[in-house]
């Protein structure tokens, strides 16, 4: 029987398990981002969604080794929106950890306590405020006035609003007495009064019709015509603050208070709290005022008061350690499932999707759900144990679906009570709905795939989305409807990514056909050649993420671009690791956030005869940029690879990778003949034998902070 490493516990998942299911949980997580915040339409519940972000970092913990350069632990946000400038943060807009329960608070506590060097006794003030649920929106203000507006976007570039946040009342344009640079941050939201008024001028205009306060934010904020901004209600909450030229204050309370002295407006819930259980209290109080506030709101954040304190505490990779949101919990439902679809992706995953009689949950209506996969349309978990009591679910069906937030739900139970007479067994299909191809369930893999590659239009369709969207090469005029046009063209075909560099000559041979075409003129197909022309230069990591090779995510191709640097020596590498085995593939696999399973994927992508072809048409019509070499004269272990074993004396391990990271430096778990450098504590056992054997250069705690004082 095959094994859904999807319903096994993380702590039961063997090692080739949970590799597959961080690969799973990788491309869930990816789509779900750009969904939620650059399409404005998500497709999975919040509550989804955090449970999945927590099974992966749940994993993660258990096999560091197995971490992807992908990891969705690592990622802020999602791709930008087409038909905006680009703003680049000076200081990145990051994301939030989230606590569940009491439990986790708690555990929040002690893990700041522990990386501070705090006894439980020790006084540590926090700040508790609720957690809006908007568009996330950053201000500029130099000398007091507002230069520009950005998105959050995906945490190190925004979509420019600048023209859209001058025309909502809450954002003053002129500060009196305000730091020379203030960038601050906050949230753009609607009240549901004014949600509902819109949506009832919207109906009656025979307008778009919101699903949800959030979506009618977003939606409204990135407007091209800034006109139709100033039209719709628009708020904004100050809470935080990007780069200064001088300190708000000294403590986040205080900082919020003086933003709102300079004009801002603020939530008047936020309050000081001293521990855990002042800021269980008052979570407990907003909750209560949740449905009376006049505004969503999706849970509660929690902020180290001290400002010392936060920068002593710093950020992981995409969350600050001094905060985490405390969400509440999901909410329930009852309706009518219509329709099973299955909708074939980029990689061939054969997705079933219900189709729902729309229902309000919670004040929003859905009409869409995941099913996940076969096993759990059949009722089963991945060991054939029954969930849902075994019931299965069947078109017709009245289900249950739950969501928290905002967004689409997922099908929880089935009132057997109501089942249609004559409602037959769904048989999920074995074959590709595409192109008749075999799909096919591997061991260990919760998902059954197309096997047809690249003669099934789905997945080549959403291969050529993919190379053209944002992340990648993202090519102006170039976007999913017209990947999908010229797809199934009879004159001027794109079937594969170097199609698109020889379209210009291609029209050209047959007598200028594109601008002859409805929606099409000459200076309109003018501007598409020139758009692509533009492209054939491009970044290394760019190329390597846009060849959509599975489990390879933007910060894999970044990591696997720095590490050989250019094209050719891609290449190469590919070619003398195609067996899996010897030097070349030690080396790819050696590469921290690099597992056997991408690894495996990308030497395989470059391995077969048609995808390797494919490649090089491309290749041949690109100019692909090295990877320029980090200026490491500021750092003496800029671009060095770091171990740190045994017990640290005089910082914490956290602080210890942190400062390593912070000048530089990569730091990894494990020692291995890339190792440059070992700082060995009191109790360094088998990394310090390994390191000696290996003859890597082995340094204790004083050592390291002799070494990096002067750029610390």
């Amino acid at each position: 029987m095959t094994i859904d490493s999807s319903k096994i516990a993380p702590d039961a998942l063997t090692k080739a398990q949970a590799e597959a299911e961080l690969s799973r949980l990788s491309e869930l997580l990816q789509k779900a981002n750009a969904a939620y915040h650059t399409k404005d339409a998500p497709e999975i519940s919040d509550a989804d969604y955090d449970a999945l972000k927590r099974r992966n970092l749940e994993i993660e913990a258990l096999f560091p080794d197995l971490k992807r350069a992908d990891s969705p632990s690592d990622q802020v946000g999602g791709p930008l929106a087409e038909g905006f400038s680009k703003i680049t943060h000076d200081v990145r807009m990051l994301s939030l950890g989230n606590a569940f329960d009491a439990e986790d608070v708690t555990e929040f506590d002690t893990r700041i306590r522990k990386y501070l060097g705090l006894d439980e006794a020790d006084p540590l003030a926090y700040t508790a405020e609720p957690k809006i649920d908007g568009l996330s929106l950053s201000l500029r203000y130099e000398q007091g006035r507002l230069i520009y507006a950005a998105t959050r976007g995906d945490g190190q570039v925004g979509e420019n609003v600048t023209a859209n946040a001058r025309m909502i009342d809450d954002i003053p344009q002129v500060l009196d007495g305000a730091p020379d640079i203030l960038e601050v941050r906050g949230e753009v939201y609607m009240s549901d009064a004014d949600f509902q008024a819109l949506n009832a001028t919207q109906e009656t205009q025979g307008g778009k019709v919101f699903a949800n306060p959030r979506n009618a934010a977003a939606g409204s904020l990135r407007q091209i015509d800034p006109e139709i901004t100033r039209q719709r209600p628009l708020k904004f909450f100050a809470y935080a603050w990007g780069a200064l030229s001088e300190r708000l204050a000294d403590t986040q309370f205080a900082a919020i208070e003086r933003l709102k002295t300079l004009g801002f407006k603020t939530n008047d819930l936020t309050k000081r709290c001293d521990g855990p259980d002042e800021l269980l209290a008052h979570y407990a109080e907003i909750e209560q005022q949740r449905a009376t506030l006049g505004y969503d709101i999706d849970g509660v954040v929690y902020k180290v008061d001290d400002l010392d304190l936060q920068a002593r505490l710093g950020f992981r990779s995409t969350t600050p350690r001094w905060a985490v949101a405390h969400k509440f919990a999901a909410e329930l439902a009852w309706t009518r499932l219509e329709a099973i679809e299955i909708q074939v992706g980029r990689t061939g995953a054969l997705s079933p999707v219900a189709r729902l009689q729309p229902v309000t949950v919670g004040g929003v209506v859905v009409s869409n759900a995941t099913l996940h996969n076969e096993d759990y349309i059949a009722g089963r978990d991945a060991k054939g144990n029954p969930i849902r009591d075994g019931k299965d679910i069947r078109e017709g069906d009245w289900v249950q679906v739950y969501r928290a937030g905002d967004v689409i739900p997922k099908v929880a139970d089935v009132d057997l009570s109501k089942r249609p007479k004559g409602a037959e067994l769904y048989a999920f299909p074995h074959v590709c709905p595409e192109c008749n191809s075999a799909a096919l369930r591997e061991e260990g893999d919760a998902v059954r795939r197309c096997t047809g590659g690249l003669i099934c239009p789905a997945q080549a369709v959403e291969k050529l989305k993919h190379f053209v969207s944002r992340g990648a090469f993202d090519i102006e005029g170039l976007g999913a409807k017209q990947v999908e046009m010229f797809y199934h063209d009879d004159q001027l075909p794109i079937k594969e990514p170097a199609d698109i560099f020889t379209l210009r000559a291609r029209d050209a041979e047959n007598l200028s056909k594109l601008q002859n075409r409805d929606g099409w003129g000459e200076k309109s197909a003018t501007n598409l050649f020139d758009a692509i022309d533009e492209r054939r230069n491009i970044p290394l990591n760019k190329l390597l993420f846009a060849l959509g090779i599975r489990h390879v995510g933007e910060s894999a191709a970044s990591l696997i671009a720095t590490h050989y640097g250019s094209w050719s020596a891609v290449t190469e590498a590919m070619d003398q690791a195609s067996d899996l085995a010897g030097e070349a593939w030690e080396d790819l696999i050696g590469i921290d956030g690099v597992g056997t399973v991408m690894a495996t994927s990308l030497v395989l992508a470059f391995a077969q005869d048609k995808e390797r072809a494919s490649i090089d048409r491309l290749a041949a019509e690109l100019t692909i940029q090295d990877v320029a070499k980090p200026d490491s004269s500021g750092s003496p272990v800029a671009g060095k690879t770091i171990v740190f074993t045994g017990t640290l004396e005089k910082m914490t391990r956290a602080e210890a990778k942190a400062r390593a990271e912070g000048l530089g430096a990569k730091v990894s778990g494990s020692v291995s003949a890339k190792t440059d450098l070992l700082v060995a504590g009191p109790g360094a056992g088998s990394k310090a034998k390994k390191a000696a054997d290996l003859g890597v250069e082995t340094i204790d705690e004083d050592a390291w902070l002799s070494l990096i004082g002067d750029a610390g």
